[in-house]
């Protein structure tokens, strides 16, 4: 690897890091929002928790750790120059992409056919604090699907790539990146499934 490209690839991955923490200071601000609501709604926050399927978000959890095992064997193929193996792992990471949406979308549809969304009839009837706490579940949670979505169509575009002979062993960032930010996907999950799914 030349200097340049060297120098290319720093930068890239400090584009990344640098691009990450934004977004772990929006997702921070989410959390900080819901400690400071959990503190004055403690009983409404568990009540609220206790209306969400911990089965489907344990499953949902699982998905994701996958997901980022075959994120992060797919750049370890890469370097090893096996682009087959590499393209198979992200296909890997992308169907478990599928699979947790699909779960999001059926908990979702369910909340909403017992008329549980924001600003329904159902919730302004109830405490103010349940309100709260499914206008936080929606929110975090919507905006981290956002992500998972964004993150299956940035790894496809790379498995093409990788496919393509564009990216190889000697040349990776992209695939790196891009195994980052599904990290953070991930590790963000991490953090809403126990905030949301297990609150006593």
């Amino acid at each position: 690897m030349s200097g340049h490209e060297h120098r290319d690839d720093y930068g890239a991955k400090l584009g990344m890091w640098l691009f990450l923490f934004t977004e772990l200071l929006l997702f921070g601000g989410l959390f900080l929002l819901y400690a400071v609501y959990l503190k004055r709604y403690p009983h409404e926050f568990a009540s609220g928790g206790k209306q969400l399927n911990w089965v489907l978000g344990s499953i949902n959890t699982v998905i994701l750790l996958t997901s980022s095992l075959a994120a992060a064997m797919a750049v370890t193929s890469i370097q090893r120059g096996e682009a087959r193996r590499t393209v198979a792992l992200l296909g890997g990471t992308i169907l478990c992409a599928g699979g947790f949406m699909v779960i999001k979308y059926v908990e979702w549809s369910a909340k909403f056919g017992h008329g549980i969304y924001p600003g329904s009839e159902h919730l302004k009837a109830g405490p103010p604090g349940e309100s709260v706490f499914f206008s936080l579940y929606f929110l975090s949670t919507g905006i981290h699907g956002l992500h998972v979505v964004i993150g299956a169509i940035l790894l496809g575009w790379i498995a093409l790539k990788v496919r393509g002979g564009e990216l190889n062993a000697g040349n990776n960032i992209l695939l790196e990146n891009g195994a980052l930010y599904w990290h953070l996907v991930d590790l963000i999950w991490i953090f809403i499934f126990p905030l949301y799914y297990l609150i006593l």
